[in-house]
């Protein structure tokens, strides 16, 4: 038996840092599902016509939110922006390295939603297992 899944999704403006003076917005959405459970899903909208989307820990994230975390392709860290709060995500590729900024807040209240949808500790429940494995086995 399918399980219905969820989806927490936010879309919320990130700065793209070029350089300690000079930022440009970015367009993303914030996105997580039950059927995923252990992962967040973010999608930014550039300008080249196709999304790109980073997919990592809800856990990485949720610590980012406190403390530095991450290490290779995703750190994450909270700071300052004058009077705002942010969330840094320092995202490494082949392609190249990206400084992101996001509000804080925003992100905070976004991971509360995902938390009621899936509670922290039971995400092996949210998993059909039944069902992936009947889908590998057809």
């Amino acid at each position: 038996m399918e399980r219905p899944t969820s989806v927490v999704e936010h879309e919320l403006e990130l700065n793209l840092v070029l350089s300690p003076e000079h930022s440009v917005p970015v367009p993303a959405r914030l996105s997580y599902g039950s059927h995923d459970p252990y992962a967040v899903h973010m999608t930014f909208h550039l300008d080249t016509g196709s999304p790109v989307t980073w997919v990592f820990a809800r856990e990485l994230l949720v610590e980012g939110t406190f403390r530095p975390c991450g290490q290779g392709d995703v750190r994450i860290w909270p700071t300052r922006s004058g009077r705002r709060s942010v969330l840094c995500l320092a995202l490494s590729s082949p392609a190249g390295d990206a400084l992101l900024e996001a509000p804080l807040p925003v992100v905070a209240a976004w991971l509360e939603r995902a938390h009621r949808l899936v509670p922290p500790g039971s995400e092996m429940a949210a998993l059909d297992m039944d069902g992936s494995l009947a889908e590998l086995l057809a």
